[in-house]
């Protein structure tokens, strides 16, 4: 939201207004910065700003090896109630002082209701952020989102330009809520003259980071057709080396039937 209103504006929508959702989390939540812990908290409060995932806000007490300096405060209703704020962290060793912008502090007040004492941290400006002793990726996981791995022997068949290039008896089903199912293949499965090796990766997450393979079929290149995960988070470590294919850009043919393509972005 932020992104899209600046921190002015997105301070003062969830003061007067409120988050969408705010839940408080036991997991200990731990911010990486300039290789020194900044934040170590088992108070963290989950703050939905919007519908699609939520932001990780930590009490401004918890703020470690750092301290932070408001820049602007901002009032609604003639009252000041938070700050747009910077955190400062110290030189140490050798590496030399940093200072992350974007930082919003709400104050202490009863009236702010669950973001009382909260300091929100942008998450792309820290270097990294763990719960427990996991990392987190790209953003924090929301947890009414669920993702199901299930083994599965109804033989999948995959086509591109009508062209059989993988097929197995046995595959690994991904369901992640609001997705559509994602089917994970063994390598071996896989017409390997078809694979071109790209450079892109991406991270998610609730699966880590994946890298990608170009499909060559009858001379024309598809590009970032395949993704796969070799080193992915433990919830999903079923589908680790396994290949899937753009159920978007791709014939299935699941248990001897066509599936019909999803509507998603990546069409």
């Amino acid at each position: 939201m932020s992104g899209r209103y600046g921190l002015a504006e997105l301070a003062q929508t969830l003061i007067e207004h409120g988050p969408r959702r705010a839940l408080e989390t036991s997991r200990r939540i731990r911010a990486i910065h300039n290789h020194i812990t900044v934040v170590d908290t088992t108070k963290a409060v989950f703050v939905w700003e919007h519908d699609n995932f939520p932001a990780i806000y930590v009490p401004s007490v918890d703020i470690r090896n750092g301290k932070l300096a408001d820049k602007q405060n901002i009032s609604v209703e003639l009252k000041e109630r938070a700050a747009i704020s910077q955190l400062i962290v110290p030189a140490h060793d050798v590496l030399e002082e940093k200072r992350v912008d974007g930082v919003l502090r709400f104050f202490p007040d009863v009236t702010l209701g669950p973001l009382s004492g909260l300091v929100r941290i942008d998450f792309r400006s820290i270097d990294q952020w763990l719960e427990e002793d996991e990392p987190i990726f790209v953003h924090a996981k929301d947890p009414f989102k669920r993702v199901d791995i299930l083994r599965s022997e109804r033989p999948i068949e995959v086509k591109v330009g009508g062209k059989t290039v993988a097929k197995t008896e046995s595959s690994m089903h991904l369901l992640e809520t609001s997705l559509p199912t994602r089917y994970y293949l063994p390598l071996a499965s896989v017409d390997q003259t078809i694979l071109r090796k790209s450079n892109l990766k991406t991270k998610c997450p609730y699966k880590g980071e994946a890298e990608y393979y170009h499909v060559v079929v009858d001379g024309k290149t598809h590009e970032n057709l395949v993704w796969y995960y070799n080193h992915p988070t433990h919830e999903s470590g079923a589908i680790a080396k396994l290949l899937c294919f753009y159920n978007e850009k791709v014939d299935i043919i699941l248990d001897g039937e066509l599936q019909e393509r999803p509507k998603t972005k990546f069409a």
